[in-house]
């Protein structure tokens, strides 16, 4: 979405801006200005205080075009859009906050609670931005080149911040935001923040109606359960239904950056997005190679979008520098330690050195126009992909006919590995894991070629995305398939007194469930996918880090909606009835139990009413 010449702004009179709404969906907007001397500096800072001292440093070092990328335009102005990820090092806004009304509850306390001791305890942990690890910048970058200014040129960037990776937000918001400051200055930032505090609360999995100026924001919010765990998310929306099993349209997301363009990202490599998929769901450590920050993160979003609606707790970096004070600990990995969990995005080529202890590499985005059309043009002459070599993970081997010119390419960048990258960027993928999953050749040959024309290509690739988004949806919904019955809630019976504790949520042993799996089997889609080893990709995912907080997540929620629903059926109770039929020591029972139940509910009302309050202090209302 590009500002469009009938966009319009309020007069100065008008401008009124809540900060405190603000907050909800933007930390603060940043001018950051590339000096020749003194290198990044920020020039604006709204509202004021919203960094540490730190904070506005990785800003700024995070906000440009790496020097030393492998793209460079020299177009009078150039102008692109892409995003990061940083750690908080501090938040200013819990600075006057003592420690005390920060509660957690330790596990050797959660280990004696019953089920609705849980659920009350978990709705008192609801969590806001201001506790958030993470910060997302979503920068548009201009780069002027005037040979008469020093250097021949000049980068500012117009950043928004963010506790939310709503991407399907920030981006068009910065289509209209940056030329606005390029138009009318620092004013932007006033005008914008105006439109902005207007917005209703973010409900996660909601279309929501965003007006800027005379236009509106449409966009689909990423739904609750696929969330980072730090992103503020409300507990009860977490408890809002699954993403469907096929999603009724390509618009509604299943999960984070759903609006990453998958096929056009991948498309010289969409042979190996099972196997990607496979280390995504295991969470293995993978380095993405791109030319430019845009191909870069649009690579890391399309990965993390990969796996809905499965929770990625694994850390991702869309963009990645070496100025990240992370990348010091990485750089400095003692011999033989594992490459810890996360997906690192970088357009420097010193990271191939650096990081050169990464397992799996994975280069993206061609500089050559029409390279990225390659594959579809080398189909067989029936127009169908046909397979290649299980387990050979070398770049476009199998979408190509096999000549002898083809295989000693893929042998040589086999042996000459991820630093022939140093002399020629080419999409290429460097791995040493053996995927159990296979390429479901049926969905690509379902994929459009749009052959050489850009407007038609555009729109193809949505259909495109689509096939692939369905399809590994589709995938990651029968893996997880297995899983439901020890995170399915139960409701009382028929007849049965519903003041009594609810059943506790089958146990789960891994052990026991991969013994039950392997009797069983994981059902006939994956059956015909998978090869006959399946059940390793299942150990690997259970020891792997992505398993455990989806799993408790999934806990927590069939707790939370297991206690709503028996909360529901002793609010319709009968009680005569019920204790007509009861013998005088299942009265006694039953009344101590409603006892116990009614002091839970103040309890909670209380708890309730100190998180009100607490929300004031932070925004100024309960």
């Amino acid at each position: 979405m590009s500002r469009s010449p009938s966009f319009s702004v309020r007069s100065e009179a008008d401008l009124k801006v809540d900060e405190k709404s603000l907050y909800q969906w933007v930390v603060g907007f940043c001018i950051i200005r590339f000096d020749l001397e003194q290198g990044q500096l920020i020039e604006e800072c709204y509202p004021s205080g919203c960094l540490t001292h730190n904070e506005e440093l990785e800003v700024a070092f995070s906000s440009f075009p790496d020097s030393v990328s492998q793209n460079h335009n020299r177009s009078s102005i150039h102008d692109c859009i892409f995003f990061f990820r940083v750690r908080r090092q501090g938040n200013p806004q819990l600075a006057h906050l003592p420690s005390s009304e920060i509660v957690e509850v330790g596990n050797d306390q959660a280990s004696q609670m019953t089920a609705s001791d849980k659920v009350l305890k978990q709705r008192s942990k609801i969590q806001t931005g201001v506790n958030s690890r993470y910060l997302y910048g979503f920068v548009f970058n201009r780069q002027r080149h005037d040979e008469r200014l020093k250097r021949g040129g000049e980068q500012k960037s117009v950043v928004i911040l963010s506790h939310n990776p709503f991407s399907s937000v920030f981006r068009p918001l910065l289509q209209i935001m940056g030329p606005l400051y390029f138009d009318i200055g620092k004013k932007a930032l006033n005008f914008i923040a105006s439109y902005v505090s207007m917005w209703p609360v973010p409900v996660p999995g909601q279309l929501m109606e965003l007006p800027i100026g005379n236009a509106t924001l449409k966009v689909n919010l990423p739904p609750a359960h696929c969330m980072p765990l730090d992103c503020g998310v409300l507990f009860e929306e977490l408890a809002s239904p699954i993403a469907p099993f096929l999603p009724s349209s390509q618009s509604v997301p299943q999960g984070l950056f759903h609006d990453a363009d998958l096929f056009g990202t991948f498309r010289g490599l969409l042979m190996q997005l099972w196997k990607l998929w496979e280390l995504l769901l295991i969470g293995e450590p993978i380095l993405i190679i791109a030319p430019t920050p845009p191909l870069c993160c649009e690579a890391v979003a399309g990965l993390v979008s990969l796996v809905a609606p499965l929770l990625c707790s694994i850390d991702f970096r869309p963009y990645f520098t070496i100025h990240d004070p992370d990348f010091a600990q990485l750089n400095s990995l003692p011999q033989g330690a594992a490459f810890p969990p996360m997906i690192l995005g970088v357009t420097n080529l010193f990271f191939l050195k650096s990081l050169r202890r990464i397992p799996h590499i994975l280069s993206v985005g061609n500089p050559v126009m029409n390279a990225a059309r390659l594959p579809f043009s080398a189909r067989a002459s029936t127009g169908r992909i046909q397979a290649g070599p299980e387990g050979f993970s070398l770049p476009n081997f199998s979408f190509n006919r096999f000549t002898p010119s083809n295989f000693l390419n893929a042998m040589k960048l086999r042996r000459d590995g991820p630093l022939c990258l140093m002399t020629e960027h080419k999409e290429a993928f460097w791995s040493s894991y053996a995927p159990i999953t296979k390429p479901d050749t049926s969905i690509l040959n379902r994929l459009i070629d749009a052959g050489m024309s850009p407007r038609v290509e555009e729109s193809m690739s949505v259909v495109n995305n689509d096939i692939l988004r369905r399809h590994f949806i589709e995938l990651t919904t029968n893996f997880l398939a297995p899983f439901g019955p020890y995170y399915r809630p139960t409701t009382p019976s028929e007849g049965s007194s519903p003041y009594v504790d609810p059943p506790p949520l089958p146990a789960f042993n891994a052990e026991d469930f991969l013994t039950s799996l392997s009797a069983r089997g994981p059902g006939k889609f994956l059956l015909k996918r998978m090869k006959s080893n399946w059940l390793d990709l299942y150990r690997r995912f259970l020891k792997g880090h992505n398993f455990l907080p989806w799993f408790q997540r999934k806990r927590a929620v069939a707790e939370q909606e297991q206690y709503r629903m028996w909360r529901q059926a002793r609010m319709r109770a009968d009680i005569r009835h019920l204790i007509s039929s009861m013998s005088e020591l299942e009265i006694v029972d039953t009344f101590n139990a409603i006892e116990r139940h009614l002091i839970g509910e103040l309890q909670a009302c209380a708890v309730l009413n100190l998180w009100c309050q607490f929300h004031f202090l932070l925004f100024g209302y309960s």
